[in-house]
């Protein structure tokens, strides 16, 4: 399932350059992004975007907030290791493809032209971009970064799977929910900056 293809069509480059490549377009032009980007059977460039986002964010939270990580029978760096390897290689690919799941369970009944699973992993990973935001621990920059990570699904499901974007957005409510609002935080970050704010 998450294997290299060897001859794509039309997916991903791949390399550090290409990631990076990726993460600035799906950010600015994400309907072009989508359109050209996503290939059938063609998901381990998506799931390796995912995983080097959600890395990255907890790397950034690492720098921002060392004392966010326990430290566990006092070996820091171990421990450390051990917290983002576990979330970054394993909860965050499980995490993908167990959306992807849901997310093709929701668009079954409602697009009968949708792309295979495999597109929605990688429309689900590649939406991820905002998340690298979401290590710094500020609630209205995680707020905003999950929202518009959302926002990038909403998009993605639309065009790859070609219904319209309210339709996508219904249809992937719940999924973006669970990426967004819980695993990426999005949802108490709301609430706190609301608060701080005065609005709750």
């Amino acid at each position: 399932m998450t294997q290299w293809i060897e001859e794509s069509t039309g997916g991903r480059d791949r390399g550090p350059r290409a990631l990076a490549r990726a993460w600035v377009e799906v950010l600015t032009r994400p309907r072009r992004f989508f359109s050209h980007a996503v290939a059938p059977g063609d998901q381990a460039p998506g799931l390796t975007f995912a995983i080097s986002v959600v890395l990255g964010a907890l790397l950034v939270r690492l720098v921002v907030d060392p004392g966010t990580y326990p430290t566990l029978a006092g070996q820091r760096v171990l421990s450390v290791a051990l917290v983002i390897g576990l979330l970054g290689l394993l909860v965050a690919p499980l995490t993908l493809h167990l959306v992807a799941a849901l997310q093709t369970l929701f668009l079954i009944p409602f697009a009968s032209d949708r792309g295979g699973i495999s597109e929605t992993v990688q429309v689900i990973g590649y939406a991820t971009a905002p998340g690298l935001f979401a290590g710094l621990p500020v609630p209205e920059v995680q707020a905003v970064a999950a929202v518009y990570g959302a926002l990038l699904l909403v998009v993605g499901v639309s065009v790859v799977h070609g219904v319209s974007l309210t339709r996508a957005a219904l249809l992937a409510a719940a999924p973006a929910y669970v990426v967004f609002g819980v695993a990426f935080g999005g949802a108490d970050a709301a609430t706190t900056a609301l608060a701080t704010w005065g609005l709750m």
